[in-house]
């Protein structure tokens, strides 16, 4: 039984790195389009919440012993999968400091369409 689990293990392993390596891929093809970078982004995050809410919600625990070795593997391995996104702060710091003349207008004008 114990073989059985291993070789489960393996092949998630190997199927978990085929993702990476295809995700990576992606992701160098998409270098300096950020358009591309976010929409990559968003279907990221898109499937994780896919994944939590279907397949992973109808896998919970339906006992306490289940339910603390689910506990237990969490916190062995890392935590609670979480996607973070980028602060307004981090976001804003990669902007140049001050807008080209001509822009300050434009962006006046919409922002107060806006409101």
């Amino acid at each position: 039984m114990n073989d059985h689990k291993n070789i489960e293990s393996q092949k998630l392993s190997g199927k978990l790195q085929a993702i990476t390596t295809v995700v990576h891929d992606a992701a160098t093809a998409c270098e300096g389009d950020t358009v591309a970078l976010l929409a990559l982004l968003r279907q990221l995050e898109q499937l994780h919440r896919d994944i939590r809410d279907g397949v992973f919600q109808e896998s919970l625990p339906v006992n306490r012993r289940q339910l603390y070795s689910l506990l237990k593997d969490i916190e062995s391995e890392g935590g609670w999968p979480y996607i973070e996104r980028i602060r307004l702060q981090a976001f804003l710091a990669n902007l140049p400091q001050k807008a080209p003349e001509e822009n300050s207008h434009e962006v006046l004008e919409s922002d107060r369409s806006c409101g």
